[in-house]
């Protein structure tokens, strides 16, 4: 049972910047995470990075068995880089050891995903996506899945088990453009806001998204809108900034970032900025506390999701 009106996930410890990867960390958060009532466990993906951060799907397989009913998500997997063949049948093990559990947040990346290293071209990338999530979906659920495509053709292919839930685990989007949007609406389950958009930015996004569902007639009640956040929690809002700038920095390069995306300040802020989210139409957030992971996951639970 999620804590709180609001259904809110939390992200695993996952880069370690300042710091030897944790593993007693994660083996102490995620357990923690469940019996406080978060309704979600989140891990990100980066393949190249000088920033020690851990593969997303191989980290939720270990978090798989250190939890028992908490959701798994991605947010998200840049699918384009990676053999969809093989991620359909990573996944479909992934699901079964969770018994069910695993939330699949999809995104094509952006122009500074390095394609070439993976030896995709960037050419059709649009194309390859797509059909890259056409053939998940035939493995998924057809006994004897048939993909006749541009970039892979097969047919009569057997791949078990399949997932434990049916038709498949949802697809979530992460999208920002307007292509990628209608892109969302049209092929997945449900749409997150990346951590990345402002909240003025998803209240954009959000009205779009609404319009487009509209639009392809699509019940707004089976298309899950939720939003990624980082948060800092600090009465001293100058230094919960400065942490969050180093952190952005170090992660991504880009420190001018932290303020413009992030909700940070004391907890009474962070509830009214939750809260703005909330009412432009998130129905989950996926909380990103980047520092002070364990303490902040304890405060977030105590003294503001009850509130929001």
């Amino acid at each position: 049972m999620a804590i709180g009106r609001i259904p809110c996930g939390i992200s695993i410890p996952q880069t370690f910047t300042s710091s030897p990867i944790d593993l007693r960390l994660i083996r102490d958060f995620v357990p923690r995470a469940e019996a406080l009532g978060y309704e979600s466990l989140w891990v990100q993906e980066q393949m190249i990075s000088d920033a020690p951060i851990l593969e997303p799907v191989t980290l939720l397989t270990y978090v798989a068995a250190l939890t028992s009913k908490i959701r798994l998500g991605t947010a998200v997997l840049l699918t384009v880089i990676r053999n969809p063949v093989e991620l359909a049948k990573t996944l479909a093990t992934l699901d079964q050891l969770s018994n069910g559990r695993v939330i699949v947040g999809v995104g094509i990346g952006g122009p500074h995903t390095p394609h070439e290293i993976f030896g995709i071209p960037r050419e059709r990338r649009p194309r390859r996506f797509v059909e890259g999530l056409q053939v998940m979906k035939a493995l998924w659920t057809q006994p004897r899945a048939t993909v006749s495509g541009e970039f892979w053709k097969f047919e009569n292919v057997p791949m078990e088990p399949k997932p434990v839930q049916k038709p498949h685990p949802p697809l979530w989007f992460g999208a920002r453009e307007t292509i990628s949007l209608k892109r969302a609406v049209r092929l997945g389950d449900g749409w997150m806001g990346p951590g990345s958009s402002s909240t003025a930015e998803f209240i954009k996004h959000v009205a779009l998204i609404r319009s487009l569902l509209e639009e392809s007639k699509r019940d707004p009640a089976t298309f899950p809108i939720s939003k990624r956040v980082y948060i800092a929690v600090d009465d001293d809002r100058a230094r919960a900034e400065r942490r969050l700038r180093e952190w952005f920095g170090a992660r991504y390069k880009l420190p001018d970032m932290a303020p413009r995306v992030s909700i940070y300040g004391s907890a009474a802020e962070c509830i009214d900025k939750l809260g703005e989210l909330a009412r432009a139409g998130a129905q989950r957030l996926l909380l990103d506390p980047v520092f002070d992971q364990t303490d902040h996951m304890e405060l977030i639970a105590r003294d503001i999701i009850p509130k929001l």
